[in-house]
């Protein structure tokens, strides 16, 4: 396990090549400090498959100006990586709790199945699954398909773009799985890194413009126990002892585009453009973020002739 500071001065513990489990991690990382990834005693919580479509991008008030100058995102300082995360909403929370019920209980009457209550978004508290942002009040969202279709125009002479597995990191209280997109000219550089469809039992992979990710640490600060009622076949939700605070888990999918520009048409930019609330926790102290209403002036200024408000995340 390689240990190191990232461009915003979070202590990182990297594992290349593979997705690791948390009961994985944890052999890894034995000798670590880390009072949240050993925490002694975490209440029984669901860990879900999502099936997530779209990709986000967060940015402060400078790194807007630098997209719309250059028309399009650029590689991180010390890197030649790109970076999303996936951007899971209500609709992707609704429907895993539908897979892991019918997983879970396969053989439920009718009659079970209508009196299941909805729980799986009581366990959906980590940053992963919050609209407001830990780096930026400017969000832009793609569909996968639109981000790996540019990247293969751009990048890749029209050949498939080649999804692997890049690392596993280790952060005080997230575990962060990337994802590497690349070109085909560039195999023999992440020769090493498996391909993302190749790994059997699989923490996330993707099909059909869907990244499939099996979440192993959903909520970062636990209020809630799952309770499994076998006789009934119902999942439910009750309230925890006291409050448990454990590590939170989430998929970032990393680009390989070097010193060029990821571009989208300028207006197409700007229809994927949303503003977001800043979150409780942000990853750089000094990284600034505006008010509503100070960001619709400025993205006025940066796009005067759009017709639509900015709206909200």
């Amino acid at each position: 396990m390689e240990t190191n500071n990232n461009e915003r001065g979070q202590e990182a513990h990297i594992v290349e090549g593979c997705h690791l489990k948390l009961k994985d991690l944890k052999v890894i990382a034995r000798g670590l400090k880390n009072q949240y990834l050993f925490k002694g005693y975490i209440p029984d919580y669901p860990q879900p498959e999502f099936h997530v479509s779209r990709l986000k991008h967060d940015t402060n008030r400078a790194g807007l100006w630098g997209i719309r100058r250059t028309g399009g995102f650029r590689r991180s300082r010390d890197s030649p990586l790109m970076w999303f995360s996936l951007d899971v909403g209500p609709e992707e929370i609704e429907a895993a709790e539908k897979r892991l019920l019918e997983t879970t209980y396969p053989d439920r009457t009718e009659e079970q199945i209508q009196s299941q209550q909805s729980f799986l978004e009581k366990f959906a508290t980590s940053p992963a699954f919050l609209k407001s942002s830990r780096l930026g009040s400017y969000r832009f969202t793609f569909s996968v398909e639109e981000v790996l279709e540019a990247y293969k125009d751009q990048f890749c002479s029209r050949a498939e773009p080649v999804i692997r597995v890049l690392r596993t990191v280790l952060y005080k209280k997230e575990v962060m799985y990337v994802v590497l997109v690349h070109s085909p000219a560039n195999q023999e550089l992440y020769s090493y890194h498996p391909l993302l469809t190749d790994v059997q039992d699989y923490i996330c992979t993707y099909k059909d413009g869907c990244f499939l990710w099996k979440s192993k640490a959903m909520c970062e600060t636990h209020r809630y126990e799952l309770v499994r009622k076998h006789d009934e076949k119902q999942l439910e939700v009750k309230t925890a002892r006291s409050e448990n605070f454990y590590v939170w888990d989430q998929v970032a999918v990393a680009l390989h585009i070097d010193d060029q520009v990821l571009k989208f048409d300028v207006n197409q930019l700007r229809e994927k453009l949303a503003f977001c609330e800043k979150g409780d926790v942000v990853v750089k102290r000094s990284n600034r973020f505006d008010d509503i209403t100070t960001a619709e002036k400025f993205v006025k200024r940066l796009w005067p002739d759009f017709p639509s408000p900015l709206e909200r995340a």
